[in-house]
């Protein structure tokens, strides 16, 4: 399925950069690292196209709500907080009723296919299957747009790499990896427990205790890569955790990296002469889900 998307994949990428030309100034988020995940995993999914801004206005708020800082009691971040439950809420009613839509009519994608075909244990029940609906949708939706930005930002800010990218394109493969290790879309995740008694660093984490992973500096621990702080688009042996690893390893790894390499492969060769306007640009509220809220780039034209 997801081999099969590259035409597409590549033709809604060279689509958005067309409606750039003309432009001296666009906003990279907003006009092509926003854009292409949301209009592909609609597709992979089989959720219409144009109930988009619906979901992602209730996924904008439930991100806003996620703060595990020292603001998180105050009287605002409850306010958001509230506010968030309620999205969730709705978005699961969304998933519901389009979950129930494709049990009288099935259709293509996904959901579909989830809501009409048994597994090896048999048939999801209702609640996972909008909980996987919900996760498929946010995980699209989120992660691959904050990876397209910071991929931009990141080569932005170093010109040479962005140099050697245009002079050898084929480099592309390991170049994503490597910004995903340079800049993790996914900076700590809070749903695991320890299944029993572990000991690190003279330190017991109990059996039952939460434990939280930090994706991003495990992807800049010196231990493990050399000169982690530098970006080296030719980096050996990257084996870095920006999609996890072992079982829980991400499930939607392989479109994201096709995604990627063709948004990111495309910018570098089309457009001429790319310039930050603000640097840091301003970001999401949120230290999960780490990525720029807007992006505007100087450009002096899109090649063809």
């Amino acid at each position: 399925l997801i081999s099969d998307l590259e035409p597409e994949i590549r033709r809604i990428v060279d689509g958005l950069l067309d409606t750039m030309q003309g432009k001296s100034r666009i906003d990279a988020v907003d006009e092509f690292a926003y854009p292409l995940p949301v209009t592909v995993i609609c597709k992979v999914l089989g959720v219409p196209l144009e109930d988009e801004p619906r979901f992602h206005n209730w996924i904008e708020t439930a991100l806003d709500a996620l703060d595990f800082g020292p603001e998180a009691a105050s009287e605002e971040m409850q306010s958001r907080l509230a506010g968030g439950r309620q999205a969730v809420q709705e978005f699961r009613q969304f998933a519901a009723e389009l979950l129930d839509r494709y049990a009288r009519q099935p259709g293509p994608g996904m959901l579909s296919a989830m809501m009409n075909e048994d597994g090896p244990s048999g048939a999801m029940s209702k609640g996972v299957l909008v909980s996987n609906a919900l996760l498929l949708i946010f995980a699209g939706h989120e992660t691959t747009v904050n990876l397209i930005a910071h991929s931009v930002l990141t080569l932005l800010r170093h010109p040479d790499a962005l140099e050697k990218l245009r002079r050898r394109p084929e480099l592309i493969v390991p170049a994503v990896e490597e910004l995903l290790r340079f800049e993790s879309s996914v900076q700590f995740w809070h749903t695991r427990s320890a299944v029993e008694d572990i000991d690190i660093a003279g330190t017991t984490i109990p059996k039952g205790a939460p434990i939280f992973l930090a994706y991003g500096s495990a992807n800049r621990d010196p231990k493990r890569f050399a000169n982690p702080d530098e970006l080296d688009l030719e980096r050996r042996d990257n084996q870095h955790l920006g999609f996890s690893q072992g079982i829980h390893f991400c499930f939607g790894a392989p479109l994201a990296r096709l995604e990627v390499q063709a948004a990111v492969g495309e910018f570098v060769r089309r457009v001429e002469n790319p310039r930050l306007v603000d640097d840091p640009p301003p970001y999401r509220h949120n230290q999960i889900f780490r990525g720029p809220r807007h992006l505007l780039v100087d450009i002096d034209g899109i090649r063809d």
